[in-house]
C-alpha cells in the first residue's frame, strides 16, 4: 500500500512510500537535499521498517532534533502501526 508522511521540523515537506508487510520500497521525498535524500532512498529500498528505525531513527541535522531520514524512520512505523491495527 502507497503512504505519504507529513514530515515535522525538516526541509522535506513528505516521504511517499509502498509498505508490503514491513518492507518499505519506492520511498519518495518531497523537497529536501535531492541528492542525499535520493541515496538513502536507494540504500534502504526493500528494508524493514524495523532495521530502517535501527539505522536512522534519531539521526539529527544540524541543530534540528531530527533529519530526513529520522523523519522516514518515523513515517514508516506510523504508517506499519496504522496498517496493523486495521488487521
Amino acid at each position: 500500500m502507497r503512504y505519504t508522511y507529513r514530515t515535522q521540523g525538516v526541509c522535506a515537506q513528505a516521504i511517499s512510500f509502498d509498505l508490503d508487510g514491513d518492507a518499505v520500497s519506492n520511498i519518495e521525498f518531497h523537497g529536501g537535499c535531492p541528492g542525499n535524500l535520493k541515496a538513502i532512498a536507494k540504500l534502504v529500498d526493500g528494508w524493514s521498517v524495523d532495521k530502517i528505525e535501527e539505522y536512522l531513527k534519531g539521526n539529527t541535522c544540524g541543530r534540528k532534533p531530527t533529519s530526513c531520514a529520522d523523519q522516514l524512520a518515523i513515517g514508516v512505523r506510523t504508517a506499519l502501526d496504522k496498517e496493523t491495527a486495521g488487521n
